[in-house]
């Protein structure tokens, strides 16, 4: 409790058991280099396994780890070794939201046309630009087979799930549809070797 003085009287202001920590200090950089040295590459193969080997999202759970840690630095740096079961936990933690947040959203499907292209150079931007021109050319059916394999991820399994038809009919429709994206493609000179 802290005392606060006010028109001569005395207050008692409660004081928070969790107070948020001020902004890190210069040595918190180096403390969160110092974990992604000696801990990085082992909490990163520990994510990949508990998320059945995606190793992308395993790299986002490393660095919400280390972004976690930087704002806790000035808390966890006298810990020294004791850190690690820490880091642990807290990547453990950040999996299993990640898990339960893919199991309440369910799969979203959007036009190819309201994808989000960001990348950087000027090429890539072209070709995306022939990419969704080459989609446009296709027929509704092999648009969301590729949407569906190749954009979102999906299994075979799942996206035979979602179209209601068999899995042998999911590959074949994929095939059919890459192949026919890859000759408007080759009509609009990108691709090819």
């Amino acid at each position: 409790m802290s005392a606060i003085t006010a028109a001569g009287t005395t207050l008692l202001a409660p004081t928070r058991a969790h107070a948020r920590p001020v902004a890190p200090d210069a040595d918190a950089d180096a403390f969160v280099r110092d974990i992604y040295e000696q801990y990085g590459s082992l909490l990163v193969r520990y994510a990949a396994r508990l998320l059945d080997g995606d190793w992308h999202k395993a790299e986002d759970i490393l660095q919400e780890t280390a972004a976690r840690a930087w704002k806790n630095a000035r808390y966890l740096r006298p810990r020294g070794e004791q850190i690690r079961p820490w880091l642990y936990t807290v990547a453990r933690n950040l999996v299993i939201d990640h898990l339960r947040t893919r199991q309440i959203r369910p799969l979203e499907l959007m036009p190819v046309e309201d994808l989000d292209a960001s990348w950087d150079s000027t090429e890539s931007t072209l070709t995306a630009y022939a990419l969704l021109r080459a989609l446009r050319e296709l027929t509704e059916q092999q648009r969301t087979v590729i949407r569906l394999m190749y954009y979102l991820e999906c299994s075979v399994a799942q996206a035979a799930e979602h179209l209601g038809v068999p899995p042998g009919t999911v590959k074949s429709r994929a095939f059919y549809a890459v192949r026919a994206l890859r000759r408007e493609l080759e009509k609009q000179g990108v691709g090819g070797e």
